[in-house]
């Protein structure tokens, strides 16, 4: 049963994913008002939310879009930085999204933050924890539990995830409305690209949340 939901969670997944790169294609080509840029885009909502201390830069790479707090940047990827299509306005607003949350202590990107040390440190070690688990797991089970709250971190960090990435795609929405830079069409577009986008997330937690259940089974002796 776990293969099959495994193949199935794999296939969805890459579903997903080509949905994704197909609505990004097709609203890359969907020309922004006044011809602004992601950068362009990211700069005035900073601005709007009187966020001074976040700077916009450009990063190599496809999709590497993303805020960091650490040096307070928001880092789009060239294809964004330098387009002026309704998708680089989208995804530039919702990582901007990220930056006001920060801004207004929202509390699940709080929380996240917070996991980032300990989930950084289970991504690390958990694979070979898990391995030397599964080997040694009649003699030492205790290895395996710990390789598995480890992992656990990680399913957690996974669904935390999730209401921080769609509040920042409404907060891209609301913004883009308001301020005039979308019209009724565009918003439509730049709705089904954060939404295509947010799917991703959403496999990413599911298929985190079954290898976890699958490595609690072996612990438990049912697969083992």
């Amino acid at each position: 049963m776990f293969w099959i939901l495994f193949i199935g969670i794999a296939l969805v997944s890459y579903l997903v994913q080509h949905n994704l790169q197909s609505k990004f294609k097709k609203y890359s080509q969907m020309p922004m008002a006044g011809g602004l840029t992601g950068k362009d885009v990211a700069e005035r909502m900073l601005r709007a939310h009187h966020i001074t201390d976040v700077k916009v830069i450009s990063t190599p790479g496809q999709l590497t879009d993303h805020y960091n707090p650490t040096n307070k940047t928001v880092n789009l990827s060239e294809s964004v930085y330098h387009s002026s299509s309704i998708a680089a306005a989208a995804v530039a607003a919702h990582e901007c999204g990220h930056a006001v949350q920060h801004a207004e202590q929202y509390a699940w990107i709080k929380m996240r933050s917070a996991l980032v040390p300990a989930v950084s440190f289970a991504s690390n070690w958990m694979t070979w924890i898990l391995l030397a688990g599964i080997l040694t797991i009649e003699t030492y089970p205790s290895i395996m539990l710990f390789g598995i709250g480890l992992f656990a971190l990680t399913t957690l960090f996974s669904f935390v995830t999730l209401p921080v990435e769609i509040n920042a795609s409404n907060r891209a929405l609301v913004w883009l409305q308001s301020s005039g830079l979308t019209t009724a069409q565009n918003d439509k577009a730049a709705f089904d690209a954060l939404k295509s986008a947010a799917y991703t997330y959403v496999v990413a937690a599911l298929s985190s949340l079954a290898t976890l259940i699958y490595y609690i089974m072996i612990y438990m002796g049912r697969r083992y």
